[in-house]
């Protein structure tokens, strides 16, 4: 794969399968979900190797660092060569955290919890 010099961020998301869509990449982009040093990029963002860009997903941030630049999309298997995942544990532990408990999650406008669902509440915010 020849690498280019001038990659859009929006365009190496896309190609490294972090979103579905280039379109989906650049309304990231855009709501400030994605982030490099701490500020939000534009879409046209030209992007460099070695650059460690922040993604915004609820619950978690994921943090990713570029190995090097492409232009077309990969399969799913070529990706760990043009990304590197450097998303803290903690971070991770959050997403498994939230798929254990499915219970807690309310439906917007369900109302207070009632006492019961106040305990189990409770007992899982025990530190």
């Amino acid at each position: 794969m020849d690498s280019e010099t001038n990659i859009r961020i929006d365009k190496y998301l896309w190609a490294v399968r972090l979103f579905k869509t280039r379109n989906i990449a650049s309304e990231a982009c855009r709501s400030g979900k994605i982030l490099i040093n701490n500020y939000p990029v534009k879409p046209s963002r030209i992007i460099n190797v070695n650059d460690i860009f922040t993604l915004r997903s609820n619950p978690i941030v994921y943090t990713y660092k570029v190995k090097e630049l492409l232009s077309n999309r990969v399969g799913p298997k070529l990706v760990d060569a043009y990304l590197e995942n450097l998303t803290p544990p903690e971070e991770l532990l959050k997403l498994e955290m939230n798929s254990i408990s499915p219970l807690i999650k309310r439906d917007r406008g369900a109302g207070r919890p009632t006492k019961k669902e106040r305990r189990d509440i409770d007992k899982l915010n025990i530190k």
